[in-house]
């Protein structure tokens, strides 16, 4: 048995953990759960559907007749505005710290790409697609004046949880450090200590110089299947130089982070010819009351998607995964392989049709 295809550990250095790689568990047969087909017909404009324009959504807010980028209060919002300013634990001194708790202030926001719900981001315009990113900014530099940290996520499929078919993400933007960054954060730190130079940048220049997991490239970006991936066809969507923040891309590698958006979930959507889910998230500098020196950090994006066989079969992340580490079958360099051969031409989209 070569080494690749041996069982082996890799230590994740963004979250201090390791995963277990299996590469010979995919030869094994398949008999456990098979999810439904996701291709359905979705109506461009269905006015039962609170995200389009001129909808009426639950709260009794009718969204105006939107051309373009859209953005709006979550009508249900896991966190609130309002709340104590104390920003302190509490927790009784007897307890010896295991009933603690603290104010958690925020704001949850919505926002729509495109007003057609049977439109998807890598078969949008690029024009229309360098907008997201424009608005994301927006939004970033608004609620970083007031929140610690401004999560921008998107949720695609419904086996990610999304309830909705229209083109969207959420932002959510807290008065605290959330646990996927603030241990993103400790291990960021702690390497430019011992190293002298920010993880993610050196990381960036190893995989440049190696060139076996890259899927896309352009000139201010790179794709990665990250050598530490839990997730069957994970990524990691990096800028090529030290950038700490989305706001502060410049205009030209906000035009080209649109291009390799499109391309990614271009390739994501033709390996299995379907709407590929996934859940993807931004990650960059912590915010808002943060004095703190920054330059450890390295902005990015995560890809998760749960694919792991076909369109109908995905990851579960269950019991051992649960219990005691995440575990893969498919080698990071296998899945990179694959996602790279894919076509840049979208399998919706007539092989006459130029991409946009």
């Amino acid at each position: 048995m070569k080494m690749d295809e041996k069982p082996h550990i890799r230590f994740n250095p963004l979250k201090d953990e390791w995963v277990v790689v299996s590469p010979h568990r995919t030869k094994r047969p398949w008999k456990g759960q098979v999810e439904k087909p996701q291709e359905t017909l979705v109506p461009r404009r269905d006015m039962n559907n609170p995200l389009v324009p001129s909808a009426v959504r639950a709260s009794g807010e009718k969204n105006p007749e939107y051309d373009g980028v859209y953005v709006f209060k979550n009508d249900f919002p896991a966190l609130l505005e309002e709340g104590e300013s104390n920003e302190g634990c509490s927790g009784d001194d007897n307890d010896g710290g295991l009933f603690q708790s603290a104010p958690a202030r925020g704001t949850c926001r919505v926002m729509c790409f495109h007003p057609w719900s049977d439109m998807t981001l890598p078969l949008m315009d690029t024009k229309d697609v360098v907008k997201v990113v424009g608005e994301w900014i927006n939004e970033f530099v608004e609620l970083s004046k007031k929140y610690r940290w401004v999560q921008i996520f998107e949720n695609r499929g419904e086996i990610m949880g999304c309830s909705n078919p229209h083109p969207h993400c959420q932002i959510w933007a807290s008065s605290f450090l959330p646990n996927e960054p603030s241990a993103e954060d400790k291990a960021q730190k702690e390497y430019l200590v011992k190293h002298g130079s920010p993880l993610l940048l050196k990381y960036i220049n190893l995989e440049l110089a190696k060139k076996e997991r890259i899927i896309i490239e352009n000139d201010h970006w790179l794709v990665v299947v990250p050598y530490w991936a839990v997730w069957p066809y994970e990524t990691l969507l990096l800028p090529k130089r030290h950038v700490l923040r989305l706001p502060d891309l410049t205009n030209q590698e906000q035009e080209s982070l649109a291009v390799i958006m499109k391309q990614l979930v271009t390739k994501y959507d033709n390996l299995f010819q379907c709407a590929f889910p996934y859940s993807m998230g931004w990650h960059g500098a912590p915010t808002g009351s943060c004095d703190a020196d920054c330059k450890h950090w390295q902005l990015h994006a995560h890809y998760y998607p749960p694919l792991l066989r076909s369109a109908t079969i995905k990851k579960f992340m269950v019991g051992y995964e649960m219990l005691a580490s995440p575990q893969r079958d498919l080698t990071a360099e296998q899945a990179a392989a694959k996602l790279r051969d894919l076509p840049d031409l979208h399998y919706k989209l007539n092989s006459s049709e130029p991409l946009k």
